[in-house]
């Protein structure tokens, strides 16, 4: 066994519990376009890490589908969204919708926001997906947390 073999994570586990906010807006089920959410690296995986990072699959929807409830985090955020398009890196093949502070911002490229600690986000959703992209939540804390819901790993 390697010296820093225990902070790799080889086999990522379905982390759907730790995300207490998704799938909040269809009544407590994820949206049948979103894949299982993943964990990269969280906390409750590798003891030393200081961040939560799981990520979900989009799959095409021609209907509008509502994800995430707004809500907020004692901690920064970063939400990134990447194409499945080789030919073009910036084509997202989608639109996303993202609420913060009650402002609404339109998304068709690849990219990322960040969301500092107290900052209230979402409605997240999309108005239409034509290809599957990724989704990933990166938390600046090992476990993930908000002030609608408490987490389910302590």
């Amino acid at each position: 066994m390697g010296k820093y073999d225990h902070l790799f994570v080889e086999h990522m586990r379905e982390c759907a519990d730790d995300l207490v906010n998704e799938g909040a807006a269809a009544g407590g089920e994820r949206p049948a376009n979103i894949g299982d959410p993943f964990g990269l690296m969280r906390g409750i995986d590798v003891a030393a890490s200081k961040v939560h990072m799981a990520y979900s699959w989009i799959n095409p929807t021609a209907e509008r589908v509502h994800w995430v409830n707004d809500h907020e985090h004692a901690y920064d955020e970063v939400l990134m969204w990447m194409g499945s398009n080789p030919e073009d890196v910036h084509d997202l093949g989608a639109e996303l919708y993202l609420d913060i502070e009650g402002e609404r911002h339109t998304v068709t490229t690849t990219g990322a926001v960040y969301i500092p600690a107290g900052t209230r986000h979402c409605p997240l959703g999309f108005n239409h997906v034509e290809r599957p992209f990724t989704f990933i939540a990166l938390s600046l804390n090992p476990e993930y947390a908000s002030d609608e819901n408490v987490p389910r790993h302590s």
